[in-house]
């Protein structure tokens, strides 16, 4: 007859590793992070992926990943490119679907 699971996985989502790690601690699993070989040193970065899911059953003790940047081409990884593109957009823009304005003072009757 199998052993019915220990525990359950704890969200780890959105918490500093810091805070990860108590959570995971307290709850009976343990953690791994393979985009961080200095996970036992990480303080500040967030959880931004985390298997299995939260609410899973495990046998206490079982490994939960973690994962503190995006995967390639997950969106979401990082601020994008911050420096103009070239070549820029046409001139005009709004300016040129818009009739050009009168004179604003214009009195109507």
């Amino acid at each position: 007859m199998r052993k019915p699971p220990d525990v359950r996985v704890p969200r780890l989502v959105g918490l500093m590793a810091v805070d990860a790690r108590e959570t995971a601690e307290a709850r009976g699993v343990m953690l791994a992070a393979p985009d961080r070989p200095d996970f036992h040193l990480t303080v500040v970065d967030y959880v931004v992926r985390q298997y299995p899911l939260p609410g899973t059953a495990v046998p206490r003790g079982a490994v939960v990943t973690v994962w503190f940047d995006f995967g390639e081409g997950e969106g979401g990884g990082g601020a994008g490119v911050r420096e103009p593109r070239l070549p820029h957009p046409p001139a005009g823009g709004l300016y040129r679907e818009l009739d050009e304005p009168g004179d604003p003072f214009e009195v109507l009757r």
